[in-house]
């Protein structure tokens, strides 16, 4: 199927699977500004879409640290029980809206204690909230959601989430993420909780390769163990007229996967274009890469408009978009049989009506 004939409906309906997506990146922008309201939280403006236009263009600076300073305000309004309800179902029902049929949250439940709750208790709150969210979508568009829980990089509480993600494991968090500023705060530097992790067989990810190169590649995957890189972009550092080095050529040959974000990565300034991402040289280079959003509202994005961009500036066509998803199943932290029965019988079927 040629690129040109897949239009914006036939997109939105393709079934989708995103492994890397932020919780506190991603509410409406008419749910910051009501919940802003009820906390006493002075934003920007608060007319949501004037809201939605400034998110992204503060997010567009090149630089990831004014990136994440985005988050101030999405996060004020999520420190309490009722912010964390309401946002975490209206993140599932979002996602089955895009086509999602498979979606993996990530967030960081040491910053949504500043109301009084504990990290524990946010975690509950917001299994209760994806929980909502997903009976309500099972009546028209099915979506399944699994929590990653993240440890902030750059503080001390990397442990606690840690314990958490064992705690929860059976209640609908799949698996840990370390997350923050990468440069300066090494993935090396919580070895005890990715042992603990591994001991109790939990997986974990880890954000590596985007503001930092081939070090914090190597040191997640080498040195800590993850089974999935965030973003990663910076693997092709290792790479020469398309030959791979030992690093790359390991992470490729042994099916880690990429959770690449291609808008996000223009904002952060770790790609220049669209048409030039790594994400198209790396698919075609045979490394299993993944297409996510990161953070919907500083990115203004959905997993839809990842795809049309794809289309449209790197000529990606339905086969390269049914690769990217089954790789993402593929990857995702199920059961194999899971996995297997989420690829047979959602993701290829949907497919093959297009193509």
């Amino acid at each position: 199927m040629s690129s040109t004939r897949i239009d914006a409906e036939t997109l939105r309906r393709l079934p989708k699977a995103v492994l890397h997506d932020h919780l506190d990146g991603g509410l409406r922008p008419a749910t910051v500004v009501e919940l802003a309201e009820a906390v006493g939280h002075t934003l920007p403006t608060t007319d949501p879409d004037e809201l939605a236009a400034w998110y992204v263009e503060a997010a567009n600076s090149g630089d990831l640290v004014r990136y994440i300073a985005t988050f101030e305000h999405t996060l004020a309004v999520m420190q309490t029980r009722e912010g964390l309800l309401r946002t975490a179902e209206e993140y599932v029902l979002d996602l089955a809206a895009d086509g999602v049929v498979y979606g993996e949250v990530r967030y960081a439940p040491e910053l949504n204690t500043r109301g009084g709750l504990t990290m524990r208790e946010v975690v509950e709150t917001v299994q209760e909230g994806l929980a909502a969210g997903m009976a309500k979508a099972a009546a028209g568009t099915p979506v399944r959601v699994g929590t990653l829980l993240c440890g902030m990089r750059m503080f001390d509480r990397v442990r606690e989430a840690a314990d958490l993600a064992v705690a929860f494991r059976d209640a609908g968090v799949v698996g840990f993420d370390i997350a923050g500023a990468e440069d300066g705060f090494p993935p090396a530097d919580h070895l005890d909780a990715f042992a603990h992790l591994r001991r109790e067989s939990v997986p974990f990810t880890i954000h590596a390769g985007e503001a930092h190169g081939l070090p914090s590649i190597h040191q997640a995957v080498q040195v800590c163990g993850a089974q999935r890189i965030g973003h990663g972009v910076r693997i092709t550092e290792d790479i020469v007229e398309g030959k791979l080095g030992r690093l790359a050529g390991w992470v490729r040959d042994r099916r880690i996967a990429l959770e690449m974000c291609p808008t996000s990565n223009l904002q952060t300034g770790a790609a220049t274009s669209i048409a030039e991402h790594p994400i198209t040289a790396l698919k075609d280079l045979g490394f299993r890469v993944t297409l996510n959003t990161d953070n919907r509202l500083v990115s203004g994005t959905t997993m839809t408009r990842e795809m049309s961009l794809l289309v449209e500036q790197a000529g990606w066509t339905a086969e390269d978009l049914r690769t990217v998803t089954v790789n993402a199943v593929k990857s995702a932290f199920l059961p194999f049989d899971e996995r297997n029965a989420l690829i047979r019988d959602v993701v290829l079927p949907g497919y093959a009506s297009v193509l």
